[in-house]
């Protein structure tokens, strides 16, 4: 499971930094793990009962931190995994963060908008017991957005007076931070950029293939088009398109935006969402769900570099059949990390009671996202390790340090 594929990762990365088996353990394992039942009445008249879960894995460096997905495959394993990824991304980052996650077994597209605000609201006030501002901060992820963050916000506030701080990636109109939206695919960009300076690669001579055209795959895209960077290639659930030439952006989240679906809309040639890893071109990036890059068509792949602006997309096997053919693969917890770092500045922003402009919040995420793509390129090459195990290594030894000074270990 997705569980097993991360400790997997971890193990590689302690072995590196000298971390014992018992230490260990206690890093791996989450600290709290919580399995809510959430029944809704539906306006058909059902009464439809949902999971939902909320882990916390690791507090060491501050409060939990991590998204919320609405998703019917979400489950304890996975929000697991994906919780734990989130303790190593924050330490990564140095954010004073631990990690976490969330999520609810749903299908959100079945329900109306009425409905999805009841099941939001019934979860929310289910785990706010271990909720707050210095305990453990939401943030939208896969099928959520500044919508659900609101009404988190609110059903917390009912209980616990006006507590903007509690969730991050809000609407502005409720202290939401400008620049916030775009920070996850802006931060990929970012990476992209350093990482490619230090290999001495033009960037502006690459071109990209990008898998998932949401939030983050549609921003990434924006801001490679902004800089004359040629996205020839996207694709979301419905499948998508190719043009050689480069696709019009801009165009295409118009047409998205309007209700075309991506696969309908025009400027290339259709193709389906798995063509997206075998296209020829310099950068795949895949920016939807997990384990998309598998054993099956790692080998495919021809793009000499990967960048995982999704959460844990390849798999420990791929990841190895990829850096053993010479890829560089850029893993999830540097590469995605700018919606963490815009969390983090929209929380102290909430906390200060101060908003900043946008330009500040993105001068601040790209020398954020610098420092650690250069830390994490450092020690892969210090120790002649990927860049994905030198990452994991970073996190690892900052929260084992965090936790020996607080006593916890």
């Amino acid at each position: 499971d997705a569980s097993a594929m991360v400790n997997r990762y971890f193990d590689e990365a302690a072995e590196l930094v000298g971390i014992g088996p018992e230490v260990a353990t206690v890093l791996k394992t989450s600290y709290r793990e919580m399995d809510v039942q959430l029944p809704v009445h539906l306006e058909s008249g059902h009464l439809a009962v949902y999971r939902g879960y909320r882990v916390q894995h690791n507090g060491a460096r501050g409060p939990y931190k991590g998204g919320i997905r609405f998703h019917p495959t979400a489950d304890l394993a996975e929000v697991r995994a994906l919780a734990s990824l989130m303790t190593w991304k924050t330490a990564l980052m140095d954010l004073p963060f631990g990690g976490a996650k969330g999520g609810i077994t749903v299908d959100p597209s079945e329900l109306n908008l009425h409905e999805l605000e009841q099941l939001t609201r019934r979860f929310t006030l289910a785990i706010s017991h271990v909720l707050g501002v210095n305990r453990d901060i939401p943030a939208p992820d896969v099928n959520t957005n500044g919508q659900v963050m609101a009404w988190m916000m609110d059903a917390y506030s009912s209980r616990m007076g006006y507590t903007p701080a509690i969730v991050t990636g809000k609407p502005l109109d409720l202290g939401g931070a400008p620049g916030r939206e775009a920070a996850t695919g802006r931060g990929v960009v970012f990476v992209l950029e350093a990482a490619t300076a230090h290999w001495r690669i033009d960037v502006s001579r690459l071109t990209v293939a990008i898998q998932g055209f949401g939030n983050v795959g549609s921003w990434v895209a924006r801001d490679l088009y902004a800089k004359g960077i040629k996205v020839v290639g996207v694709t979301d659930v419905s499948g998508g398109l190719y043009n050689a030439g480069g696709l019009d952006i801009l165009a295409l989240v118009d047409q998205v935006a309007a209700g075309t679906p991506l696969v309908e809309a025009s400027g290339g040639d259709v193709i389906d969402n798995d063509q997206i890893f075998t296209l020829a071109c310099d950068v795949v990036i895949p920016a939807a769900l997990g384990e998309v890059i598998t054993t099956d068509n790692a080998a495919s792949i021809q793009a000499s570099i990967i960048i995982e602006a999704a959460n844990n997309p390849t798999t420990p096997a791929a990841d190895k059949m990829l850096g053993d053919a010479g890829k560089r693969v850029i893993p999830d917890i540097l590469a995605n990390a700018g919606g963490v770092t815009g969390s983090y500045f929209e929380w102290a922003q909430n906390i200060q009671q101060f908003r900043w402009p946008e330009d500040r919040f993105n001068t601040e995420l790209l020398t954020a996202m610098q420092a650690a793509t250069h830390a994490t390129l450092a020690f892969a090459e210090l120790h002649d390790v990927t860049m994905r195990r030198a990452a994991f290594a970073i996190g690892i030894e900052r929260v084992t340090r965090a936790s020996k000074l607080r006593g916890y270990i």
